[in-house]
């Protein structure tokens, strides 16, 4: 089950929080195909938002076809994503970097602009295509 967080103060859309969340957990495998997503009423009851926020999020996931509405059902994973389980040693690396960071005195901005800046040097040709983490989307719900 994913457990959803929302940052009101990011400036991104809180349905945009909800598909990256979601699109995070299947990349890491903590979500596979058809494993079901929690329904709209659980999402607004852990986090407090609008029901119609969840759907819109949902609705961009089935668009992108991640995910299927099964009437009556709810909603599941029809694909998956990457290839970055949660339990890699890479992870074990990242997390023991991103401690040493923190431990330096590095804020998580400063963390995530070096962590961009070197996935840029080394995906250049997606560094075009790939969005801001916290761009001001126009929809505020």
């Amino acid at each position: 089950m994913v457990d959803y967080r929302i940052d009101r103060r990011s400036g991104v859309a809180t349905y945009v929080q909800i598909v990256q969340q979601t699109k995070q957990a299947i990349r890491l495998g903590l979500l596979g195909p058809g494993d079901k997503l929690p329904t709209a009423r659980e999402v607004v009851e852990a986090t407090a938002v609008n029901p119609n926020t969840v759907l819109k999020a949902y609705r961009e996931l089935e668009r992108e076809g991640l995910v299927e509405a099964r009437r009556g059902l709810g909603t599941f994973v029809r694909r998956s994503l990457g290839a970055a389980p949660a339990d890699s040693p890479l992870r074990a690396e990242l997390e023991d970097w991103a401690a040493r960071a923190r431990e330096s005195g590095l804020e998580r901005e400063d963390v995530a602009a070096l962590f961009t800046a070197v996935l840029e040097t080394h995906y250049p040709e997606q560094a075009a295509h790939a969005a801001p983490a916290h761009t001001p989307q126009g929809d505020p719900s």
